[in-house]
């Protein structure tokens, strides 16, 4: 069989996962998960991970496996998938990479850059100055000895502003510099990409049913559970949408209205993001939408032919 990959991104429910039980089944394929939230434990319903019954449908891999309190990289995530991905090769398996986060999606198509290891002491002196002065502040700290950071990485993005100060830190380089030249593993690998590209009203629609249906399947109690274990707060787990707006709700700040309003803004922002990176990074990838799911099926199996 001819060494394929299948890669399968797009917004936050636009039924990504739906499409790839699907291809697995029709084309004797595995899923491989590519989205930042969904590899962590502790959350199932808000990170909208494969349910019970999906999962039983075909194999999955890389779906809640790691702890939160970990930092877990793309590099970290690339490195496992790669594996993944010739283990499907060898079971005659086609792999179906599917999931929301554009930077895994990077590193199988252009590659990763090759820097250094960091120290856990140099990570731990980076955290601490995070959490003593404030993200604003540390952004600035970062633009004052990494120019090139600036406009590349938002103030808000707390894992990307430490990365990028952990490696300047340490290796005297930009993070940016380290990203010249890379290339991609797959060289090798008939790579068949698609982002399903869904109209914003609708997309909208299915933002709000699907916030619905977390709270019948009780994501308040997902958070008190995950309350337990006090976690530093820049890890990126924390950034889950949800999270701090059910937090709010269970301290009486808001209605429990408010806090599913809040979720849906999120997420609806979140959406508008993901749109926004297809369109500067994955501009050669097969945009494909029906709201007829078999007739998104014959066009994405038409692609992937």
């Amino acid at each position: 069989m001819s060494k394929k990959i299948i890669l399968l991104a797009g917004p936050t429910a636009s039924g990504k996962s739906k499409l790839a039980i699907r291809l697995a089944k029709k084309l004797n394929g595995e899923i491989i998960n590519a989205d930042s939230m969904q590899v962590y434990k502790e959350f199932s319903i808000l990170s909208s991970r494969p349910n019970n019954n999906e999962v039983k449908k075909a194999k999955h891999h890389l779906y809640g496996f790691i702890s939160a309190k970990k930092y877990f990289s793309a590099g970290d995530w690339l490195k496992i998938a790669k594996s993944k991905i010739n283990q499907c090769y060898k079971n005659k398996k086609i792999p179906i990479v599917v999931g929301g986060t554009g930077l895994y999606f990077n590193t199988i198509t252009r590659g990763i850059s090759k820097i250094p290891n960091i120290d856990q002491k140099t990570r731990n002196k980076v955290r601490n100055l995070f959490k003593k002065i404030g993200y604003k502040n540390f952004y600035e700290k970062l633009v004052n000895i990494d120019p090139k950071a600036k406009n590349r990485i938002l103030p808000t993005d707390s894992q990307r502003t430490q990365r990028a100060y952990e490696v300047i830190l340490k290796t005297k380089k930009s993070l940016f510099d380290w990203t010249i030249n890379t290339k991609s593993d797959f060289i090798n690998f008939e790579i068949k990409k698609i982002f399903i590209n869904t109209p914003r009203e609708e997309l909208l629609k299915k933002i709000s049913i699907r916030t619905e249906l977390m709270f019948k399947d009780k994501c308040i109690e997902e958070v008190k559970n995950f309350n337990f274990f006090k976690l530093d707060k820049s890890l990126s787990i924390n950034k889950l949408i949800g999270v701090r707006e059910i937090n709010d709700h269970l301290k009486g700040l808001i209605s429990l209205e408010q806090c599913k309003e809040l979720i849906n803004i999120k997420t609806r922002q979140y959406a508008k993001r993901q749109n926004t990176w297809a369109r500067g990074h994955m501009k050669n990838w097969n945009k494909l939408y029906s709201k007829d799911f078999s007739v998104l099926l014959k066009k994405t199996l038409k692609v992937i032919s």
